[in-house]
């Protein structure tokens, strides 16, 4: 078995603009370097294993002070990497509507299936995650792997643990360095508890996580 502690990255200003980030590498605003101090702060007698996170700059960024006060580098790991848009990266809701109307149709559909031109389908995005949560815990038994990601992996990661379809609306909170404590045990996750914020009281209240908001 082992332990996983998966958070979401700190805000940016395309959280906040509501444009979709995707795999586009965007930096952390005030408040997002802001929460990750807090979260380094919440977790600083709390060494885990190791510390993975996502290539792009927002997760790193994330992970920055917390490796600080761990004393260890970030591994950075690919597979875990925010779902690719493909030519809807870097857009906003309205943008789309106007430019691509018959992809905006089939994104708020929420269809298992539709891939955007360029990007991943939601089905491909889910093999892709759980490979790589596999491949990470399977060669790691009885580690505590403390991961920062992003909103629509950790999507992906409730909904496969609750046993939810992965298409249709997300129904989970996901706020900016949330913590997710899960358990991979036998090839099954298991959620011990969700979007913990505790650590923010007194900062402004995070953005929620939605489309284009990853």
């Amino acid at each position: 078995m082992s332990e996983l502690l998966f958070i979401r990255h700190g805000e940016t200003d395309w959280n906040r603009l509501r444009r979709f980030q995707g795999q586009i590498d965007v930096p952390l605003n005030v408040a997002g370097q802001r929460q990750a101090e807090r979260l380094a702060a919440r977790l600083a007698d709390d060494p885990y294993d190791e510390l993975l996170s996502s290539d792009l700059l927002r997760a790193r960024q994330t992970a920055a002070p917390l490796a600080a006060a761990w004393h260890r580098e970030p591994t950075p790991v690919a597979g875990l990497r925010e779902q690719n848009f493909g030519i809807l990266d870097g857009l906003d809701a309205p943008t789309i509507m106007l430019r691509h109307p018959e992809l905006w149709a089939r994104w708020i559909a929420h269809e298992g299936d539709f891939e955007p031109p360029g990007g991943e389908s939601l089905a491909q995005f889910h093999h892709r995650v759980l490979d790589t949560v596999r491949a990470l815990a399977d060669v790691r038994p009885g580690a505590r792997l403390a991961l920062i990601t992003h909103g629509g992996v950790l999507d992906m990661l409730w909904r496969t643990a609750l046993g939810l379809p992965i298409a249709g609306m997300r129904t989970c909170e996901i706020p900016n360095t949330g913590l997710n404590r899960l358990r991979w045990s036998a090839g099954t996750l298991v959620i011990e508890r969700w979007a913990d914020a505790g650590h923010l009281e007194g900062l402004p209240a995070p953005i929620p996580s939605g489309p284009g908001r990853r």
